[in-house]
């Protein structure tokens, strides 16, 4: 007689994936300057959260593989002056942990990415309209400063993280070229990792 297989579900809650998250020194540094810089609507975003919960789970140190800490804020002056004064003040703050910031003013994404990638790219109205356009599910989540503890953004939840899976967004601007070169990537550092073709 045949057994029937059965399919283990790995799930995640908040409360575990911030506590994983936040095992990485560097994310609660970025996290712990951008409350005392107080920049509007400031998140650490995607990889470095999805690729320091990675490397727990896996048995990895926690900074394996993370290429750069993603940062969004949200400021209505769009100047690049404004936004380089920004990037400068946050790399300075943080230089002395050897990591490279990426701090982008979500305000003014659409002034420079369709010259970038070939893509139209309406303006956003918050920092976590810039995450709900990330090329993947399991990378859209957003982490910040909030009273004493910490507010998560992550609009599809922490399941697919925890099953170290990738799939596309297809949400506005999808490039399947882009998609495909970030989950190749990845895979050469995670192998562990199952990803959904995007096509």
């Amino acid at each position: 007689m045949m057994r029937a297989q059965t399919r283990v579900t790995l799930t995640m809650d908040e409360a575990r994936f911030l506590a994983i998250a936040l095992k990485n020194p560097v994310n609660v540094a970025v996290l712990d300057a951008l409350r005392s810089l107080a920049l509007p609507d400031a998140w650490l975003v995607s990889g470095c959260l999805v690729q320091t919960v990675w490397n727990v789970l896996t048995g990895r140190a926690v900074d394996h593989g993370i290429a750069d800490y993603d940062v969004f804020y949200f400021d209505p002056d769009t100047s690049w002056d404004a936004e380089d004064a920004v990037i400068r003040k946050l790399q300075t703050q943080l230089n002395h942990l050897g990591a490279k910031i990426e701090t982008r003013n979500q305000a003014r994404v659409h002034l420079w990415y369709p010259a970038k990638h070939s893509l139209p790219y309406p303006p956003l109205s918050c920092s976590t309209d810039g995450i709900d356009r990330f090329l993947t599910e399991n990378t859209q989540v957003g982490v910040k400063r909030a009273g004493d503890g910490y507010e998560v953004y992550a609009p599809h939840g922490f399941d697919d993280i925890a099953a170290l899976m990738v799939r596309p967004n297809r949400a506005l601007n999808f490039s399947v070229t882009n998609y495909n070169a970030k989950a190749a990537r990845w895979q050469a550092l995670w192998p562990e990792l199952t990803v959904i073709a995007a096509e």
